[in-house]
């Protein structure tokens, strides 16, 4: 963790993982995020789900293996239960103190779902342990996850999930992905208003600043997102204010006034990105299920 931080901080283009947004506060700002009226994808996924549950469940199938990929605090996940009626549930997540927590809670609502929480970086490997059943798994990756990795990356983690699946079995793949919309909603929704999202962007050197020793002073940047068109994503940078040397524990690097560093990219999808993607990562008989304005989807695919 330590080399991956360095080698992105001393970089020609510095860069944070995305996955160093989630700490406990990183976590509960994210779901104040989720609350703001500019970001439109949890309550545009939520409401899909809520309408298309049942025909979802029917193409997943019940009983399945449920792996919550970025669980967060699992709520997404609950909401499918009693449809999906989970033989085991499993929530992967990054922030360990958070993740049992949440889980501790679900258990007192579920206690006849068996839960197992795995914290852990599935962005790397999805090796889990020999505790999680291998029959029927069902792979949850909601929120438009998927869209922080770039393609080539997206490909190479789809095909991990299909390599832990089973051919013809129940399961697969449910994701939720944002579609490609109006440039003024996506900016809106990745610089609120109130300044959620620059506390959930800058909290992550608070973060850094305790995995490696380093000395960053969040009063020194600023937040920065947009959408980057040419690209088809979001990015989110944090922008230098003034001319500052950043130290940690065997190393260093200078910023100028104005630099940058690349802390998020949210791509975005078209309906023909996603069967694509699908099919060149080893998964078929894709179905899809939309929200009115089109600005969201979910879908669910089977390995082949």
């Amino acid at each position: 963790m330590r080399a991956e931080i360095e080698a992105a901080l001393t970089a020609q283009d510095a860069a944070i993982s995305p996955k160093y947004l989630y700490d406990p506060l990183g976590s509960k700002l994210f779901e104040a995020i989720c609350e703001l009226p500019e970001y439109y994808p949890t309550r545009t996924e939520a409401a899909i789900f809520a309408e298309h549950a049942a025909d979802i469940a029917q193409a997943a199938g019940t009983g399945v293996t449920l792996i919550d990929l970025g669980a967060g605090n699992c709520a997404k996940a609950a909401g499918l239960f009693p449809e999906l009626k989970p033989r085991q549930y499993v929530p992967i997540d990054i922030s360990a103190d958070f993740l049992h927590q949440a889980v501790d809670g679900l258990r007192q609502q579920f206690p006849d779902i068996p839960m197992h929480e795995v914290a852990m970086d599935f962005s790397a490997s999805l090796e889990l342990p020999a505790t999680v059943s291998r029959e029927r798994r069902l792979f949850f990756y909601p929120g438009s996850s998927l869209g922080n990795f770039d393609p080539q990356q997206a490909r190479a983690f789809l095909r991990r999930m299909r390599q832990a699946l089973q051919i013809g079995e129940a399961g697969g793949v449910l994701l939720g992905l944002d579609l490609v919309k109006d440039a003024r909603v996506l900016d809106a929704a990745y610089d609120d208003e109130l300044g959620v999202t620059a506390a959930f962007n800058l909290n992550m050197l608070k973060h850094v600043n305790r995995l490696i020793g380093a000395d960053f002073n969040p009063r020194d940047w600023r937040h920065i997102g947009f959408y980057n068109a040419a690209h088809q994503r979001v990015e989110m940078h944090l922008e230098a204010c003034r001319d500052l040397i950043v130290r940690w524990e065997g190393g260093r690097r200078t910023f100028r006034q104005g630099e940058r560093i690349h802390t998020e990219n949210s791509h975005k999808f078209t309906p023909q990105d996603i069967l694509d993607l699908l099919e060149e990562s080893g998964f078929g008989d894709v179905r899809m299920w939309f929200d009115p304005q089109r600005w969201f989807a979910v879908c669910h695919a089977r390995a082949r």
